[in-house]
């Protein structure tokens, strides 16, 4: 370096100026930063509210459509029913399979029906809703089911009613 030169010094004003100008512009930098990371949640928060109501949507036809094959099996046993000329057990066998498809279909969606008697009843599972003398089970045992439950844990759709053993007196 040439030592004779002399060092070129800013004013303090000017140093001022010129760090109040970038802060100024670093400021400015930050804020279009946060502007645009305010609009990128709100369109996120957008898509995520379609994405939802789309799948909602989905999954209520998906459901529907399962039905559909019991409420036609359905119109068709009322339609043998009410023509006179079938016999009564028949339409009763086929009421009997559209219930049971029905019962397949809850299944199937992830709620299994729960009817057993001979278990010990369980306040998850059951609703206890008389209490019974019995002398050939033990106290405690489901022995009629008044209402069949559906679901398991979390995904019970309800608890199954039924009438529990209690020690005869």
């Amino acid at each position: 370096m040439n030592e004779n030169v002399p060092e070129v010094r800013k004013e303090p004003r000017e140093e001022a100026a010129a760090a109040s100008a970038e802060t100024d512009a670093k400021l400015a930098e930050l804020e279009d930063r946060w502007l645009r990371a305010v609009a990128d949640l709100d369109n996120l928060r957008k898509r995520i509210s379609r994405d939802k109501e789309r799948l909602r949507a989905e999954e209520r036809a998906r459901v529907a459509a399962a039905w559909l094959p019991v409420l036609d099996n359905l119109e068709l046993a009322l339609s043998h029913a009410g023509r006179g000329d079938g016999d009564a057990k028949a339409v009763l066998d086929g009421v009997r399979a559209v219930r049971d498809q029905a019962v397949a279909v809850l299944s199937n969606l992830g709620y299994p029906r729960h009817d057993e008697t001979g278990v010990i009843f369980d306040p998850v599972r059951h609703e206890a809703m008389a209490a019974v003398e019995r002398t050939d089970v033990e106290p405690g045992t489901v022995v009629e089911v008044l209402r069949p439950g559906y679901g398991e844990g979390e995904q019970q759709l309800r608890p199954a009613r039924v009438a529990v053993a209690k020690k005869a007196e």
